[in-house]
């Protein structure tokens, strides 16, 4: 038997929950920014200077998620993966952003530690050292659970914090975050006019916490 193409999800995690969000040759899932990502050879790249404007976000709402996908960086390519966002505004600050970033690139070497691949952009760090040499397929997991965010990329945890505790004297970039604590929103890729590339995109949707403590009950 062949094996299953990239963006298929495994049955394993069929199992589990899991769905395909982008199906490898189109972007029926998606809206937005439709010309600068493009579906190829089963992968969504990202050519910038294509003409189109603005981020690409997924048509459905989600609150509570298990998102797994892979993602190839060029030198120095910077992006992120909006969450819980509307359509409208810098998903940074009007939502939550997971820095997608060459953390290798000269140009980055003096950022804050919030502003690395996997933070939540402004708000908190991610430990940095685990990406894969930049031309190299990286595998990333983001678990949002209410206030609490995780980020597995090529099996560490780089990110396991509390939005609600890392504000509690105020955004440690000192700037408005009005949309931190939306409940739910589109996922998106933010381009920032950069080339990449990601594939085997799946999301699973979970039972917010609120209804898992009622049902304990």
């Amino acid at each position: 038997l062949a094996p299953d193409p990239i963006y298929q999800v495994s049955e394993q995690e069929k199992m589990e929950g899991f769905e395909t969000m982008f199906d490898g040759s189109s972007l029926f899932n998606w809206q937005g920014n439709t010309i600068d990502y493009v579906p190829e050879n089963g992968e969504l790249a990202i050519y910038p200077k294509r003409g189109g404007k603005g981020n690409l976000y997924t048509k459905k709402e989600y609150g509570d998620f298990h998102m797994k996908f892979e993602f190839q960086l060029t030198p120095g390519a910077n992006n992120g993966l909006g969450i819980r966002a509307p359509l409208e505004g810098d998903a940074a600050y009007v939502a939550m952003e997971l820095q997608i970033l060459d953390n290798t690139a000269p140009i980055y070497a003096k950022l804050q530690p919030y502003q690395y691949h996997g933070s939540v952009y402004g708000i908190i760090p991610a430990k940095q050292g685990f990406l894969k040499p930049v031309g190299e397929w990286n595998q990333q997991e983001v678990i949002a659970e209410g206030n609490h965010i995780k980020v597995i990329l090529n099996g560490e945890v780089i990110l396991d914090g509390d939005i609600a505790e890392a504000t509690k004297g105020g955004t440690p970039d000192h700037k408005e975050h009005p949309g931190l604590f939306n409940p739910k929103g589109h996922i998106g890729f933010l381009g920032h006019g950069n080339e990449l590339k990601f594939r085997n995109i799946r999301v699973k949707e979970l039972v917010p916490v609120e209804t898992k403590s009622k049902k304990r009950k």
